[in-house]
């Protein structure tokens, strides 16, 4: 049996839907159910349902033998994992943003206060520019923080932009684009091989039947590429 972590919320229909497609039966199994474990004897698979913070954790340390996560949250804990696949699917992006005019604002003289869920991603970026900056964790509502001063900036996952938009905050830096990823544990990848290998081949399959149909829209963060930096 391969165990595979799935991450909970947004990517958990989409997941689920390719591996329907790569003919793997997964009747039963929803995001929507309260159950955590699903165990699908008919294709050899056990499916966990956790945290996407989570999901790399249980990969790294054997808890699963697979999962399936976004990219922001690899760059953001830097797991010791295989990532043989971009999924394409749960496209959005890591962006920098502050209040409407306020993006251009010099604060060289003094620490750029950034509030985020991405701690090391958010002091990478920053420090990279030479930047000095004080982070401020926070778990939800970043778009609040710089409306009530709390914040210059803040380092958040953006997919529309509308979120932002509302709050009048602007995207002044994109940090890195971002989308689901097939994560293998690296010892699950010789003790488990063949059915490790199997569901990559498959996987890989569906991805490029999708690639080769004109217009279907799927993201590519290969395609993408990184936006041009902008002063922060």
């Amino acid at each position: 049996m391969l165990t595979i972590a799935l991450s909970k919320g947004k990517l958990i229909e989409s997941a689920l839907d390719l591996f329907r497609r790569a003919g793997y039966e997964t009747a039963g199994l929803s995001g929507e159910s309260r159950r955590l474990v699903f165990v699908c004897e008919e294709i050899g698979m056990t499916f966990l349902i956790v945290r996407p913070s989570d999901v790399p954790t249980y990969v790294e340390y054997g808890g699963a033998d697979a999962g399936i996560v976004g990219k922001d949250v690899l760059l953001e804990q830097d797991s010791d994992v295989y990532e043989p696949l971009d999924l394409g699917f749960g496209a959005c992006r890591i962006s920098v943003a502050a209040l409407k005019g306020e993006g251009l604002r010099d604060r060289l003289s003094s620490k750029i206060r950034v509030a985020t869920k991405y701690p090391k991603i958010t002091e990478r970026f920053f420090n990279q520019r030479g930047l000095p900056v004080e982070i401020i964790k926070l778990y939800g509502s970043i778009e609040l923080a710089p409306v009530v001063g709390l914040a210059d900036r803040i380092v958040d996952l953006v997919e529309t932009g509308s979120t932002l938009k509302a709050h009048d905050l602007v995207e002044v830096d994109v940090i890195a684009q971002s989308t689901a990823r097939l994560i293998v544990n690296r010892a699950s990848l010789r003790l488990k091989h063949e059915p490790l290998m199997e569901l990559i081949r498959r996987l890989r399959a569906v991805l490029a039947t999708q690639e080769s149909v004109p217009g279907n829209g799927r993201p590519s963060a290969a395609r993408k590429g990184k936006k041009k930096a902008a002063r922060v």
